[in-house]
């Protein structure tokens, strides 16, 4: 019986190798996806959420004050 638990505990190992190695390849194309896609992004001058929500928000602050000023102005024709 032992040359034949010697196989299967080579075979094992040999399997759990690969298993390391398949897992290491994953990781290192996971990694490799993400600096391209994150590569592509940049070249795209994509604007991120932060700086999209502080130009939304100039952009109503700026609303607002045409308003209020547009208001003055008519109050102004009106005298």
């Amino acid at each position: 019986m032992t040359p034949r638990n010697k196989i299967f505990d080579d075979l094992s190992q040999l399997m759990t190798n690969a298993m390391g190695v398949a897992q290491g390849a994953r990781d290192e194309a996971e990694n490799a996806m993400k600096s391209w896609m994150d590569r592509w992004l940049a070249d795209r001058d994509f604007v991120t959420r932060e700086e999209f929500d502080a130009v939304r928000m100039m952009a109503q602050k700026a609303r607002e004050e045409n308003a209020e000023l547009k208001a003055r102005i008519d109050a102004l024709e009106s005298k």
